[in-house]
This record gives C-alpha cells, sequence and structure tokens, in this order.
C-alpha cells in the first residue's frame, strides 16, 4: 500500500474506537509496528499519522500517541520494549509524589503519581519518580504487579471519557530504571513527543473543520459572508499549523532540533497549534451553532474531547516560559 493508502487504513480503523478504550488499545497494540520512530528520517510521516487518527477519533489518537511515545522512549534509552499497551506517566501534581529508592541492587517506588491514563487498562508503563539525591528519574513498570492500584471514580470529564487520568498508588512496587537521573527530561525526545501530541490536536480541529465544510455544502442557502469568513480563517489557520509541524518533522529528522534549540521548537509548534486549535473551536462553534452538539454524538464528543486534550497546553504559562528562554538565550549570545 501506498503511504496516502496506509493513512487511510489506519484512519478507518481509528473511526472504528468510536470512543471505546479497550477499541483504542487494540488499535495501538496494531499499529505500532507501522509508525516511524521520531528521528528515524519519517518524523513528517508519523506526524501526518497522528494528524489523521486524530481526525478519525480523539480516544484513538490519545491512547496510540501514549503507546507509541512509551516505545520512542525506550528506543532511544537503546531498550527493547516488552509486549503489551504502553503509557506514560511523567505529571506531577500538588500534595502527591512517587518517590524511588534503591533496594537490593534495584529500584521500589512508593507514593502516588496523578494524571496516569488508562493506567487500568494498560500492562506496563514509563513512570518518573524522585530519586534520594533530588533527581527525577524514569522508570519501567509493570501495571499489573502487586502495590499498584489505579484509583477509579476520579474522572468526571465529559471529553475523552474513555480515557480516565486518575492517580495511581504504588506500594513497593517494583521499577527498572530507564536512563539516568534527569534524563528523561534533558534528552532530545522529550521535546519530539511534545510535538507529536500537538500533531494529534491539530487532527482533532481538522475533523471540526471537515464538518463545518460539509455544513456549508449541504446548507439549503448559499453561505452567506460570515460562514465564508469562517471557512477561509480555519482553512488557512490549519495549513499554517500543518505546515508548522511539517518543518518541525523535517527539523528533528536533520538533527536540527536537539538541546535549547529543540525545546524552543517544540514550544513554538504547540502555541502555534494550540492558538490554531481554539480559533477552530470558536469557529465552528459559532458557524454551526447549538444543533450539532446538541443532535449529532460524534461531532459533540470531538468537540468534548479536543477542549480537553488541548489543554495539555498550559496557554499564556506557556507562551511566558517560551518568551524566558528566548530572552535567556539571547542574553547568552
Amino acid at each position: 500500500m501506498s503511504v496516502a493508502e496506509r493513512l487511510e487504513f489506519w484512519a478507518g480503523k481509528a473511526a472504528e474506537v468510536a470512543g471505546d478504550p479497550q477499541r483504542a488499545v487494540d488499535l495501538a497494540l496494531s499499529i505500532c509496528n507501522d509508525a516511524p520512530l521520531p528521528g528515524s528520517g519519517e518524523t513528517p510521516a508519523l506526524f501526518e499519522l497522528f494528524r489523521a487518527l486524530g481526525r478519525a477519533d480523539l480516544t484513538a489518537a490519545r491512547v496510540v500517541e501514549a503507546h507509541l511515545d512509551a516505545r520512542a522512549i525506550l528506543a532511544e534509552a537503546g531498550l527493547e520494549p516488552q509486549a503489551g499497551a504502553w503509557g506514560v506517566f511523567a505529571a506531577e501534581g500538588p500534595r502527591v509524589r512517587l518517590d524511588a529508592r534503591e533496594s537490593d541492587g534495584g529500584f521500589r517506588l512508593s507514593g502516588t503519581k496523578p494524571w496516569c491514563s488508562m493506567a487500568h487498562l494498560l500492562d506496563r508503563a514509563l513512570v518518573t519518580a524522585h530519586t534520594a539525591d533530588g533527581h527525577r528519574r524514569l522508570f519501567d513498570v509493570d501495571l499489573r504487579a502487586d502495590g499498584v492500584t489505579a484509583r477509579s471514580g476520579e474522572w468526571v470529564a465529559l471529553g475523552l471519557q474513555g480515557v480516565p487520568s486518575g492517580a495511581v498508588d504504588f506500594d513497593d512496587v517494583v521499577a527498572a530504571p530507564v536512563g539516568a537521573d534527569d534524563w528523561y527530561l534533558d534528552r532530545p525526545g522529550f521535546a519530539w513527543g511534545g510535538i507529536g501530541v500537538a500533531a494529534c490536536w491539530l487532527g482533532g480541529a481538522e475533523g471540526l473543520a471537515h464538518r463545518m465544510l460539509s455544513g456549508a455544502r449541504s446548507a439549503n442557502r448559499e453561505p452567506d459572508q460570515i460562514a465564508l469568513m469562517h471557512l477561509g480563517a480555519v482553512d488557512a489557520g490549519l495549513f499554517a499549523a500543518r505546515v508548522t509541524l511539517d518543518n518541525a518533522g523535517r527539523s528533528i529528522d536533520e538533527r536540527t532540533a536537539e538541546g535549547v534549540d529543540g525545546r524552543i521548537l517544540a514550544a513554538r509548534v504547540r502555541i502555534v497549534v494550540a492558538t490554531v486549535v481554539e480559533d477552530v473551536l470558536r469557529r465552528v462553534a459559532h458557524s454551526l451553532g447549538p444543533a450539532p452538539l446538541a443532535l449529532e454524538a460524534e461531532h459533540a464528543r470531538r468537540v468534548a474531547d479536543l477542549e480537553l486534550y488541548v489543554r495539555q497546553h498550559h496557554a499564556e504559562r506557556d507562551e511566558a516560559s517560551l518568551g524566558r528562554r528566548i530572552l535567556s538565550e539571547e542574553s547568552a549570545r
């Protein structure tokens, strides 16, 4: 099959997920050998795959992206992934902490990790924890092991209902280190993974844009100037975001997106894409009105999913962080 045919095939499979978490996990397991690693020379194709999945179903995109990110991290560490569905749990939260202590030549984890998506359905995860000397380190953990408890009942979101991201408690759980202290955050792939998430956001926005375009085409009357304005603005915004994403993929493959340059690139791409996504959400809502939100399950779910998913972007705080980094780099010259 050609690249276009493969994308169409996987997009069709993603559409069949229809928000179901187990189907999303099954898709992740079946797609992993057909997805390139970031930095392998086919990074734009990887981002295009994420976009295609996001256009079809954001639950599918969310689960597949995390699974592929875990495999990419292991590859970057020179490790082969064990069989099963993977996640990456690296978020921090107030009043909770996960600690790693050395024991009998290995490590054990104790404490609580917040924002652990799909922990109840996954087999393994890469989890960050605090070490005794004040660093953060990444660990490979069997989520089915004794001492691992995924909390239930915490996820009340209307978006991504099948991808609950609650806390997981670890009680003296055996864990294998992946990389050295602070390697997870310092490696080039950390920034690249953030761009992959943005590709999923963009795919979700493209799905909404398709619904707005089909609505304009099927309307009983000719679209007025306001409808045409929204169509034009959304098309231009999505075009700009796609160009930005494709350029980022090529920069990754050319090895010009590493270190500080990679972190700045990732911040820029995520800001550009998130800004476009939020504009698309607003314009689609203004263009279509309340009827699709009230009467079309797929559209209503896509809107709710995307509104929640894009909030992984920290909006003005991420913009301020980029500004601080740029100022620091200019001062260092």
